[in-house]
């Protein structure tokens, strides 16, 4: 993938979307005592490309272009980053819009899929109509070295640098990038999983952040979409924190991709490649 940073405008927000959290009262069920807690926030974010209406994702209002170019990137929209032209942001609230202007290529490639997604903060996939939207072929990796056991020690605690709203209330995942040299260097997180790993894709483009020899960290489970979207970015280590599926397993193993999952107490499992590939 083309690490270049795509020719996007710079975003005119009409009206801020909301923080990141807010405060909200609360009393136990045993005791009227009101007191307060914050709370993750969340706003929908309706995404048109050349004027036509794809996707309304619930999303975590940070880093919104981040969100949108590694989307596009990830759900197969735009095939370089470079397809985007502009992005534009405006709103009021909790109701956010995206116009993204792509190249005509991708626009072309767009309207042949024949989809409407409808994204919750559950599901990666919702909306496709066919199981070969869900399948799509895609590029098998050439193979990377497995990383050195040495960088993932300690990575649960490391991350939660890279984790203040989850830490700060909670109810978000995060994805974060290591480089080359076993460097934590950006972390996302939104209530989505797949949405937290959509911004680190696209953050990495849009800082110019090399992946080779990288890894990319996800909190959460492990399932097909997240295999799809770091092939289709070119990162060729996942590291994930709860168990991966079965498919994701599949998918990782037939398409070259390291998949290692780092269980709580546990030494870290590598289901990917197998024992036979790595001998």
């Amino acid at each position: 993938m083309n690490t270049k940073r795509p020719a996007c405008a710079a975003p005119a927000l009409e009206t801020p979307a909301p923080a990141a959290s807010q405060t909200y009262s609360y009393s136990n069920l045993e005791d009227t005592k009101s007191t307060s807690t914050a709370l993750a926030e969340e706003v929908a974010l309706a995404i048109a490309y050349n004027g036509i209406s794809q996707a309304v994702m619930l999303v975590t209002p940070t880093d919104l272009e981040d969100f949108i170019v590694g989307f596009s990137l990830g759900s197969g929209i735009i095939q370089d980053a470079t397809d985007i032209y502009d992005l534009q942001l405006s709103g009021s609230g909790a109701a956010q819009y995206a116009q993204v202007t792509i190249a005509n290529r991708a626009f072309w490639n767009l309207k042949q899929q024949r989809r409407q997604l409808a994204g919750t903060s559950g599901c990666g996939l919702c909306g496709v109509e066919a199981v070969e939207q869900a399948l799509p072929d895609l590029q098998v990796l050439p193979g990377a070295p497995l990383p050195p056991v040495e960088w993932l020690d300690g990575l649960r605690e490391r991350i939660g640098a890279f984790q203040p709203l989850g830490q700060h209330c909670g109810a978000v995942h995060a994805a974060v990038f290591m480089n080359d040299q076993g460097e934590l260097l950006m972390g996302r997180e939104d209530i989505g999983r797949h949405n937290a790993l959509d911004k680190l894709i696209g953050g990495l483009v849009r800082q110019n952040i090399p992946t080779a020899g990288g890894l990319a960290i996800v909190t959460s489970r492990c399932s097909l979409e997240l295999i799809q979207k770091v092939l289709r970015a070119g990162i060729q280590t996942l590291v994930s924190l709860s168990s991966p599926t079965g498919l994701a397993v599949q998918w990782a193993r037939r398409h070259n991709l390291n998949l290692i999952h780092l269980p709580q107490k546990n030494a870290p499992r590598v289901y990917s490649p197998t024992l036979e590939k790595q001998a």
